[in-house]
């Protein structure tokens, strides 16, 4: 214990004498000790100061190849130019029989582009030819053609003064609805009908021409009955929705609906009359 005792005294002199008055902390530490444990240099100063290389610069990367058109859109490309340069209904169904996009061409029998007087105050436009259409090459000839003649007849109209088309000139196979790829593959035609006709009112016959003109997703049992107005072109007409024939021959209980629609057809063509006689 004197020897330990003595130890101390000799160190805190060594530290006395060379210059240390205080203590930082109540433990000594043993700086060479640490210094042994120190960890190395990674740098030397030479090597800290040197200038670094330039950062490579990071390559862009190319821009992606602009994706190609596919058939469809060329197919409408196509529609559109063919419908814009006829310049009477002629030259419209020449455009139709020149067009090659559409596939429902190569499994009809027949182009059926229209039917009626195109100096009608009114164009009915129905949905697509049915089997009986397709052989014969007119729209609304078989038994929904039929009935719509005797609805017609009823309120004073025929196909001397009126003018019937469809959305499609080509029947789908097994008389299906038309596909909206269909449909929009031939609006530009059936646009360009109506802008050619110059029609004073229009007859919208089935959902899908209804929907297909005025743009809208809502269904034919609510679109009938109101009149509502068709933008074609620089061209805003009075429309009016009604059941599809076919339909009222598979539900004849509507066929009072149908027939309210068509005495407000009556109406619109009777005040227009009297209207230009005045």
């Amino acid at each position: 214990m004197i020897e330990e005792r003595a130890a101390w005294v000799e160190m805190l002199r060594w530290h006395r004498d060379a210059g240390v008055s205080e203590a930082l902390v109540e433990i000594a530490r043993n700086r060479y000790t640490e210094q042994e444990k120190a960890p190395p240099v990674l740098q030397t100063t030479q090597e800290a100061l040197a200038p670094k290389p330039a950062p490579k610069p990071v390559s862009k990367p190319a821009p992606a190849a602009e994706q190609e058109p596919d058939a469809d859109s060329l197919a409408i490309a196509d529609a559109r130019s063919l419908a814009k340069t006829a310049m009477s209904l002629e030259g419209l169904r020449s455009a139709l029989e020149s067009f090659e996009g559409c596939a429902l061409k190569r499994s009809a029998r027949s182009l059926v582009f229209a039917d009626g007087n195109p100096e009608a105050r009114v164009m009915l436009i129905g949905e697509a030819p049915g089997a009986e259409e397709d052989r014969k090459g007119l729209p609304f000839v078989g038994r929904s053609g039929q009935l719509l003649d005797k609805m017609l007849a009823a309120i004073g109209l025929n196909r001397e003064n009126a003018y019937i088309t469809n959305i499609l000139p080509w029947r789908p196979s097994g008389n299906r609805n038309p596909t909206i790829r269909e449909v929009e593959m031939l609006r530009p035609f059936i646009e360009r009908h109506v802008e050619l006709v110059q029609p004073e009112l229009l007859m919208l016959v089935g959902g899908v021409s209804a929907k297909s003109l005025l743009h809208t997703t809502t269904g034919i049992l609510k679109l009938r009955g109101s009149w509502t107005q068709c933008q074609i072109g620089t061209q805003s007409l009075p429309a009016l929705p009604t059941f599809h024939p076919a339909y009222l021959l598979r539900r004849p209980g509507d066929k009072g609906l149908a027939w309210r629609d068509f005495l407000s057809l009556k109406q619109r063509l009777d005040a227009g009359a009297a209207e230009e006689s005045s």
